[in-house]
């Protein structure tokens, strides 16, 4: 059975977040795990909420913050819990008290897929796409993340970005042999020829050999332009809701398809599940 881990802020907890969660991992018969990140130093409150009080000392004001703080996080656990025996799925929960970032990349060691929503970022401030707890994240996670929207959509089809390297193959290889069950679900691979007549697909003969085997649904579309701009164009005319599916994210990339930056354009702009492969 595998192990996929979500990760929680147990102050906002993220129901798309868990929805998501429960999908995949029904999907792929896996085991969910609840990692309920719970830093004692972050607090729900900020300054106007410590300075506003009355009928009490300052030490019992902020114990009654404090205590509900603890209220949410342990409303936060429950529903997980609930939720998660509702759906009939294995899991169980690790409530994390240390810094965030490190709780999670360390569980990421032992874990065949992490689930986040892409705004996490353990602060009161607006939320965006990605965060920079996510960017931070994505640089050093030892598993494959599916960056999940604020709002949960069931998942419809899959998009399988690829442009004929190693990085791109390895992430359809790597989403196949996670989410079998997906496999039978309408899938279409994309890639981005910029600046060229030619419209051949990289490696046209293997890649269709490849996507057969493992996506036995999946069709084959050639997009002309500059990735960035034309895969979120093309991927906003979508009418069904989908998971992108994109390969490992690193700096050196010379491919603009899995370059950091293109992950973030595609979180900034379109309002899907992201699964990305790791560093491998």
């Amino acid at each position: 059975m595998k192990k996929f881990i979500a990760a929680f802020d147990g102050l906002r907890f993220s129901a798309s977040a868990l929805s998501y969660a429960i999908e995949l991992a029904k999907n792929a018969n896996a085991h969910l795990v609840g990692v309920f990140l719970e830093d004692p130093h972050l607090h729900s409150y900020g300054l106007a909420e410590i300075q506003h009080y009355k009928d009490e000392s300052f030490e019992g004001h902020l114990r009654t913050l404090n205590k509900k703080d603890d209220d949410k996080r342990q409303a936060s656990v429950h529903s997980f819990r609930s939720t998660c025996e509702a759906a009939g799925i294995a899991y169980s929960v690790h409530r994390d008290r240390n810094a965030p970032i490190r709780e999670l990349l360390h569980e990421s060691i032992y874990a065949d897929l992490l689930i986040v929503r892409a705004t996490e970022d353990f602060a009161t401030r607006p939320p965006e796409a990605p965060s920079s707890f996510v960017r931070e994240l994505l640089q050093d996670v030892q598993c494959p993340v599916v960056l999940v929207p604020e709002y949960y959509h069931a998942i419809m089809g899959v998009k399988l970005l690829y442009d004929g390297s190693p990085a791109s193959v390895c992430a359809l290889r790597s989403f196949s042999h996670l989410f079998e069950n997906l496999r039978q679900e309408e899938t279409e691979v994309i890639t981005v020829k910029g600046g060229t007549a030619n419209m051949h697909i990289p490696d046209g003969r293997l890649i269709r050999e490849f996507a057969k085997r493992h996506f036995p649904h999946a069709e084959i579309t050639v997009l002309n332009g500059y990735a960035d701009e034309g895969i979120i164009r093309y991927l906003r005319l979508q009418k069904k809701e989908v998971l992108l599916v994109l390969g490992a994210h690193r700096r050196s990339a010379l491919s603009r398809l899995f370059h950091p930056s293109m992950t973030y354009e595609l979180l900034h702009h379109l309002k899907m599940p992201l699964f990305v492969a790791n560093h491998g």
